[in-house]
């Protein structure tokens, strides 16, 4: 057995838009309204872990597709980094998808979808395992593309003689549809109130003639 440490230091890694469509679909929200230092600090106070680093990776969309939410993601991320948060971003990739309407009829739309942001996140906590920087890696996220960092996340530690503990976060109610964690890391659901306790006060929403 590898010798516990008595101060656990963590690191949160959040997937942005994991973490808002969990919420969406278990509190009802209808846009990004938490606030990543909060909701790490929270979580690792209740485990009893030394948060040490903060963590963001999401996608941004392009201004010509989605001025809104460009506007909305630059600005959050700006204030995240005021906030001691090391934030990661990637521009969405688009591509055009047929859609049928009520009526009947197609449209063709483009969608936005996100390119190596679960890569980037993967290779910071791996890299924070090699160098020794955390103990406990916290992540944000139901995403289980993740399932497999967590095995060499522990290899990597017991080759080092190293303890870690590897955990995913999410929100969950009765709506929710997905209640499992990242396989093969320690599961910690989010009820509304601890995620009310942890709200933004600041809406980063552009307002109309803005």
């Amino acid at each position: 057995m590898l010798a516990e440490p008595l101060v656990k230091r963590a690191t949160a890694f959040f997937d942005g838009q994991n973490l808002f469509h969990a919420a969406r679909e278990a509190f009802g929200y209808s846009y990004p309204n938490f606030d990543p230092l909060a909701l790490a600090l929270a979580v690792s106070q209740q485990k009893g872990w030394n948060l040490t680093t903060v963590r963001f990776y999401t996608g941004v969309p392009d201004p010509r597709e989605s001025p809104f939410w460009n506007h909305f993601w630059a600005a959050k991320l700006a204030q995240m980094g005021r906030d001691g948060i090391r934030p990661s971003s990637r521009p969405l990739r688009y591509r055009s998808e047929v859609k049928t309407l009520s009526d009947g009829s197609q449209q063709t739309v483009s969608i936005g979808y996100e390119k190596g942001i679960d890569v980037r996140l993967a290779l910071d906590v791996v890299r924070g395992t090699l160098e020794g920087t955390l103990d406990v890696a916290l992540i944000f996220s139901q995403d289980q593309d993740l399932a497999e960092l967590s095995d060499e996340v522990r290899s990597i530690a017991q080759s080092h003689g190293r303890w870690i503990k590897i955990a995913s976060a999410y929100p969950q109610s009765a709506t929710s549809r997905n209640r499992r964690g990242i396989d093969r890391t320690d599961w910690i659901p989010i009820d509304r109130g601890a995620y009310d306790a942890c709200l933004d006060p600041r809406d980063y929403r552009p307002r109309p003639g803005s």
